[in-house]
C-alpha cells in the first residue's frame, strides 16, 4: 500500500533543455511542470526562446508529452519500490 499522497522530483530534461518538475500522485497518475510550460500554456517568449536554443545546440528542443519517458521511468521506479517495500 503506497503511504504517500504524492511525490516530486526536479531533473534536468534535456528535451527542452530546462529543469523541470515530475509529480506522481497516489494513484500513479503523473504531471509535469516541462508540459504544462512548453505545451499546455506556451508563451510567444518561451517558443521564441526554445527556437533560439534549438539553433543554438543544433537540434530540436520540444516536450515530448505526458508519456515521455522520463515521466514514466520515475513514476514506474517509485512504483516498484512500493511494491518491494510491500513484500
Amino acid at each position: 500500500m503506497i503511504d504517500w499522497q504524492l511525490t516530486a522530483t526536479s531533473i534536468y530534461c534535456d528535451a527542452v533543455d530546462d529543469d523541470v518538475t515530475i509529480i506522481v500522485n497516489k494513484d500513479g497518475t503523473t504531471r509535469c511542470t516541462g508540459y504544462k510550460k512548453y505545451v499546455e500554456n506556451i508563451t510567444k517568449e518561451v517558443a521564441v526562446m526554445l527556437k533560439k536554443k534549438s539553433k543554438k545546440l543544433g537540434r530540436e528542443l520540444r516536450c515530448e508529452g505526458p508519456l515521455d519517458y522520463r515521466v514514466t521511468s520515475y513514476r514506474d521506479k517509485l512504483i516498484s519500490e512500493e511494491k518491494t517495500k510491500a513484500d
